[in-house]
């Protein structure tokens, strides 16, 4: 599923699975009850990916230089996922799972955001808000699909952004 998607393919069906899998119909659905099951897969496969990337200890002593770091981090996992999230995205709506994968997902990005910043960005429920907005995941796929900025370009932006917003 993983090879469909990432070839373009943001909602495909179980005959498309099926073909690139080369099995038959029966067998997608023999292997997995239900195409949540097919995303549960993609999800835990995607976290591990990730994972070490996010875990990492930030090096920066400043919340600046750590906020930069984040930046850094979530355009190289961003890039990785955005196929996944687009297509996973798509279908939430549908899904009760994926409802709740994209809900844990915001709430991992708002925390990650929070631990880098100062309280006095924090408490600033406007700032702050405006903060996630710019660093999560669907200002990085407008930039990048809906805009076609290369992924330099909306690096930048997203930095020109925040920059604006946390100068002292």
């Amino acid at each position: 599923m993983f090879s469909v998607i990432r070839g373009g393919e943001m909602d495909p069906s179980a005959a498309t699975l099926a073909e690139e899998a080369k099995v038959g119909i029966r067998t997608v659905f023999r292997h997995f009850d239900d195409v949540d099951s097919l995303y549960r897969e993609m999800s835990a496969q995607m976290e591990a990916e990730i994972r070490p990337i996010v875990a990492k200890p930030f090096s920066a002593t400043t919340w600046q230089g750590r906020l930069s770091e984040m930046i850094d981090r979530r355009v190289n996992v961003y890039e990785r996922i955005m196929p996944i999230k687009t297509c996973a995205g798509l279908r939430r709506f549908r899904s009760e799972y994926l409802m709740q994968d994209y809900q844990r997902f915001l709430t991992m990005e708002r925390e990650g955001l929070a631990s880098v910043l100062p309280s006095h960005i924090k408490s600033d429920k406007t700032l702050f808000a405006a903060l996630e907005m710019l660093v999560g995941f669907n200002a990085w796929r407008r930039l990048r699909q809906d805009q076609q900025l290369t992924a330099k370009q909306a690096e930048k932006a997203i930095r020109f952004s925040v920059e604006k917003l946390v100068a002292e």
